[in-house]
């Protein structure tokens, strides 16, 4: 699962920050994420997506008019609850939301033609557990595009942090195609500053399998 209350960025961190978490910088490099996003793979309206750890939406809404149905998945209930009222106030149409997280449940029985996550896998510990949990989740032939830390040595979280320091691109596409990923790609998507630091983002783009 993502890391418990010991983590200070576990779930009830998240829980905890929720209400907050649309701050101008998220909003700016969800809508970046989203623009890279969709001048890499093809999204068309009848485009199956599942965003996993969606947070409170941000990169759906931004790649809303983009795709077909949508589904977010996000194991904190505060996040859901900003999710719930953005599809009641119709800011998000087409969409259901799902408390998911695949450290620990079975992937649902569905398919997706889309899986997007950002900046999500760094806090996850079972990491093949969860990219074998994507593939089961997509459509032969169906894209994966994780947004996520270039390896920054532990500075972005500091100290107390359980999860991942970044990734090395090359070891990452390496667990991709590990977990039965084809056609991986991993390419720049953004930089951003943190205290001061810069650090950049990473978009590693894969394919299920045509035929499995």
């Amino acid at each position: 699962m993502f890391p418990g209350d010991e983590d200070r960025y576990g779930r009830a961190f998240f829980d905890a920050n929720a209400a907050t978490w649309d701050a101008p910088d998220k909003i700016e490099r969800a809508g970046a994420v989203a623009e890279r996003i969709a001048a890499t793979i093809p999204l068309h309206s009848t485009t199956r997506f599942l965003e996993y750890g969606a947070g409170t939406g941000l990169v759906t809404q931004a790649l809303r008019q983009h795709v077909g149905p949508v589904t977010l998945a996000e194991p904190s209930a505060g996040m859901r609850a900003v999710i719930e009222s953005k599809i009641d106030a119709a800011g998000l149409t087409d969409a259901r939301l799902w408390d998911l997280d695949l450290e620990e449940d079975e992937p649902p029985d569905e398919r997706f033609d889309v899986i997007v996550t950002a900046m999500v896998l760094h806090h996850v510990h079972a990491l093949d557990r969860v990219l074998a949990g994507f593939l089961a989740l997509l459509e032969p032939g169906g894209h994966l595009c994780v947004v996520d830390l270039d390896f920054e040595g532990g500075t972005f979280h500091g100290e107390g942090f359980t999860g991942h320091p970044g990734f090395h691109r090359d070891r990452f596409g390496d667990r991709l195609r590990a977990a039965g990923f084809t056609n991986v790609e991993i390419s720049d998507c953004y930089q951003m500053l943190r205290n001061g630091i810069p650090y950049t983002l990473f978009l590693a783009v894969a394919q299920s399998p045509a035929i499995r």
